[in-house]
């Protein structure tokens, strides 16, 4: 948790551009190796009809957008996408699905096959699947997941200007959740909204207060889509991008700070900035989700120019704070009883998970 308040931050956000990627870089290559790069493959497991009313997304079903909307796939067809990413240079897999919140049945019980599937590729796996109940994020890390992403989208004051369908509280909600499940957590927002500065630096007041702080840090900028309430908002300058994840990095030392969507209104040199400045984190692919993205031979292209190398596998540190979460999972079994399918705890069980959890704790 970090004693940063919201004036101090945003002093950081407001300093002169050069000094601030400069202190950024050398809190990044204090705790990150700066010729590395992670590579991520985003797959949009279930498309469109989503109830919410994010103003930015297009696969909100009230909104009119050209999406092509799909049920769930099917696991060998994500499986066939998981290994060509793997084969392109990716390491990790994050899987989307537009949904409010995680249902128990068929659909879920998919999702659990396929984290398991992905898990024994020798990747690092993420979910983003809406809000999560605690005895789902076990069963999440019990399949194999290692991060769970929700982001908290904006500051908790502008947040009711971007969704009314979930309040600020249900996302820290989730957060505490997957937390409780052995999760890592992956969270992080949008710039480009018409939020203020003042917004922006509140969003990384709320992730930076969190307990412990997010182990990855993705930074959006708002990809405008027909259709939806933001369709009109201008795109964000590449230098917010850069000042967004410099803040982070300064802010979240640790963190693996993601440059998310937005990067096709981005130069090579703008997304160097943004390397330099403690980005160590691109999404590969010619989409994320529903929205464009540079292919992966403009990014091979970038790579070789500045030198980067993307990371191979999962690291063996993860592998191993992995076992003890399989422990954690194992400890704590969800039993289900067939009328309502209602949950009921072991209490014994549980209290050895607890211990596996702080185990897990002070070890990260």
């Amino acid at each position: 948790m970090s004693n940063y308040t919201k004036e101090e931050i945003l002093e950081i956000y407001n300093k002169p551009l050069m000094e601030l990627v400069f202190e950024a870089a050398k809190v990044h290559r204090e705790y990150h190796d700066p010729s590395k790069i992670q590579v991520s493959t985003l797959i949009s497991i279930k498309t469109g009809g989503c109830p919410e009313d994010c103003g930015y997304c297009p696969q909100a079903a009230r909104y009119h957008t050209n999406i092509e909307k799909n049920d769930l796939l099917p696991y060998e067809t994500v499986m066939h996408m998981a290994k060509k990413a793997k084969n392109n240079g990716s390491s990790r897999v994050c899987m989307g699905a537009a949904w409010r919140n995680v249902k128990e049945g068929d659909d879920f019980e998919q999702v659990l096959k396929m984290v398991s599937g992905l898990s024994k590729m020798d990747m690092e796996v993420c979910c983003t699947l809406g809000m999560i109940t605690e005895s789902q994020a076990v069963r999440l890390a019990e399949a194999g997941l290692h991060y769970y992403n929700h982001n908290l989208d904006t500051s908790e004051e502008y947040y009711k200007e971007v969704i009314s369908t979930r309040g600020y509280n249900d996302r820290l909600q989730t957060l505490e959740n997957v937390r409780k499940g052995a999760l890592k957590v992956c969270s992080g927002g949008i710039i480009g909204m018409g939020e203020s500065v003042e917004d922006r630096v509140g969003m990384l007041l709320s992730l930076s207060k969190l307990n412990p702080q997010p182990e990855s840090v993705p930074i959006n900028a708002l990809v405008p889509v027909e259709g939806t309430p933001m369709a009109e908002e201008r795109i964000v300058p590449s230098w917010d991008v850069i000042r967004m994840i410099a803040t982070a990095r300064i802010v979240m030392p640790k963190t693996t700070v993601r440059l998310s969507a937005g990067r096709t209104e981005m130069s090579t040199e703008a997304q160097a900035l943004c390397f330099m400045a403690g980005a160590s984190s691109i999404f590969a692919g010619d989409k994320l989700l529903t929205t464009p993205n540079p292919g992966e031979d403009k990014d091979t292209e970038m790579f070789s120019i500045l030198g980067l190398t993307p990371t191979e596998k999962v690291k063996e540190e993860d592998c191993n704070k992995f076992k003890i979460r399989k422990s954690t999972v194992e400890a704590e079994k969800v039993k289900w009883s067939r009328p309502g399918h209602k949950i009921e705890k072991n209490i014994e069980a549980a209290a050895k998970a607890k211990e596996l959890r702080q185990k897990l704790k002070q070890e990260q």
